[in-house]
């Protein structure tokens, strides 16, 4: 039944399809039918001890390590829960991603969300191209604790341009290393078409900053609008009065009137 299920399964990197070289694309697919698909650019800021130059106190360093192209991926696709595993660079460094899909009570009744409800990093300090002289080198792990992120109506896809960072805690001395995401657009569970992502959930950062868009837009029309509303009394108004008999206000030409 497992290599069935195995063999039902596909796993694609599609990340040479973006034309932004930092972005990753990811699509699981089961039975044939697309059931996770991710895009994002990502990349983890990690801090490490070295010696000092007196080789008796240590000093912190900090790693910037992108989530490279050509990465290797596992999914896993459920009803309410999702999974999304990348490797790189020969598996130094691994990503894992937890979505849960459930019900929420709002004031228009029970309604279903989904969320990424876990984050999980494994790093490797020996590895020498982020990491340089690192003290004790070995593996650690970072998790997100009580993450409740890109939260999303259930049968939509979560989109945000901006960036977003994401703090987990590590098992090298309780360090904090911080992630990284823009230009994400991710849907874990409904997808409806192959390959095509149901419609969009903007963050809120992208919401404001839409509306910081349209606004001076919105406000030109209205201003417009009252310009023209202004002219067309004022024109109503002078055509009204011009068309009224004047009385003199010089009561001795009352006589000629008539």
């Amino acid at each position: 039944a497992a290599a069935r299920l195995a063999a039902e399964q596909e796993v694609e990197n599609l990340s040479g399809l973006s034309p932004n070289p930092e972005k990753d694309i990811f699509v699981v697919r089961e039975n044939r039918t697309t059931c996770l698909m991710a895009e994002f650019a990502a990349k983890f800021i990690v801090p490490y001890d070295v010696w000092a130059s007196n080789y008796v106190d240590l000093i912190t360093e900090q790693a910037d390590i992108p989530l490279s192209r050509g990465a290797e991926m596992k999914g896993k696709c459920g009803t309410n829960e999702s999974e999304l595993e990348i490797s790189w660079l020969e598996q130094a460094y691994t990503l894992k991603l937890f979505f849960l899909k459930e019900g929420h009570n709002t004031s228009r009744g029970q309604e279903a969300f989904w969320r990424l409800s876990r984050i999980q990093f494994t790093y490797d300090t020996a590895e020498g191209t982020y990491f340089k002289d690192a003290v004790s080198p070995g593996k650690h792990t970072a998790n997100s604790h009580h993450l409740s992120a890109l939260v999303t109506p259930a049968g939509k896809s979560y989109e945000c341009q901006a960036q977003q960072t994401i703090s987990l805690i590590s098992s090298d001395h309780q360090k904090s290393v911080q992630l990284l995401l823009s230009e994400v657009r991710v849907q874990p569970f409904d997808i409806t078409a192959d390959f095509v992502f149901s419609e969009e959930h903007k963050c809120p950062v992208d919401q404001r900053e839409q509306l910081e868009e349209t606004l001076p837009l919105i406000l030109g029309l209205i201003l417009g609008l009252v310009i023209v509303i202004t002219l067309c009394v004022y024109h109503i108004h002078h055509k009204l009065t011009a068309n009224q008999v004047q009385i003199p206000r010089d009561r001795s030409q009352y006589k000629h009137m008539g």
